[in-house]
């Protein structure tokens, strides 16, 4: 029982890892709630679902086809809707509307297409799972685990190592002074939304061969994640860990000693505590100032 449940919250840490980090490199460039980062997530499952079932592709093409289709859509929002927004200075309100409004508008697509029933895409023999000690883990949870934690680490090395990734940071800390010294913030802010679409991506469709996908399982996702970076401290990309950590394991203790409708409501209870008596987070570190 206890190990299963330590199965159970690493999975979920893992994915929610992955969503939190998506986030974060858009929100600590950008400095607003991408809220239709939600719809990418979504997205890039449902591209994946469609080119198996309606166009026949092998799977492994199929990932890779998604995950660069919704990186086109990721920039896509940043080129036609958040750029010319920025120039014009527009208030943090306004991102955040319009944000919102983009993220109906692709949900409705999706839904339009695809319908709002459940759907699959794990395209592998149904079996019970690996028995290790009395507990079960999938052949596609181990995958979620191996990957994130490879992409976690990846992600970390690129941000601290790389002449982009340290740009990255650096637009994060002050994106006027950044131009100044000839680093173009536009141009790291556009690398931060293809960089985060493709890693929504890689969670959006890992979290739907796990378990299965409707036109709205990225925006719980979205949520979760958001939470996990909160936690975990704004801009910290290595608290995250500890962020998704503490919601999965929420999450899931809440699901076996109380039910599964606390689930949500412990996850908020969590993040109301850590706003009132550590909003900086695990990492405590002071925010620079950002829009919602």
């Amino acid at each position: 029982m206890i190990l299963q449940i330590i199965f159970n919250v690493f999975v979920l840490t893992c994915t929610l890892l992955i969503v939190a980090m998506s986030f974060s490199l858009i929100y600590i460039t950008a400095k607003f709630f991408h809220i239709a980062h939600a719809a990418i997530i979504t997205m890039a499952a449902y591209f994946v679902y469609s080119l198996i079932y309606v166009f026949s592709i092998p799977f492994a093409y199929a990932v890779i086809v998604g995950i660069l289709a919704v990186i086109v859509v990721g920039v896509l929002c940043e080129l036609l809707i958040y750029r010319p927004m920025r120039k014009r200075s527009v208030s943090s309100y306004a991102y955040l509307i319009s944000s919102i409004g983009l993220y109906i508008i692709l949900q409705n697509t999706i839904s339009l297409f695809f319908g709002d029933d459940t759907k699959v895409i794990n395209t592998a023999e149904l079996t019970v799972g690996h028995q290790i000690f009395g507990a079960y883990i999938t052949t596609v949870q181990i995958i979620i685990i191996c990957i994130s934690l490879v992409l976690f680490v990846g992600v970390n090395i690129f941000l601290n190592i790389t002449r982009t990734g340290k740009s990255i940071r650096s637009v994060s800390d002050n994106p006027e002074l950044c131009n100044i010294y000839g680093i173009s913030s536009k141009k790291i802010i556009l690398i931060a939304f293809a960089l985060g679409s493709a890693l929504a991506a890689v969670a959006g469709i890992l979290s739907a061969m796990d378990t299965n996908m409707n036109p709205t399982f990225g925006f719980n996702l979205l949520l979760y994640g958001v939470v996990a970076m909160i936690i975990g401290g704004v801009g910290n990309t290595r608290g995250l860990f500890a962020g998704s950590l503490l919601v999965a394991t929420s999450q899931n203790l809440a699901a076996v000693y109380l039910d599964t409708k606390w689930m949500d409501a412990i996850t908020y209870i969590i993040l109301i505590l850590f706003l009132i008596w550590r909003p900086l987070g695990f990492s405590g570190n002071h925010l620079k100032k950002v829009e919602v």
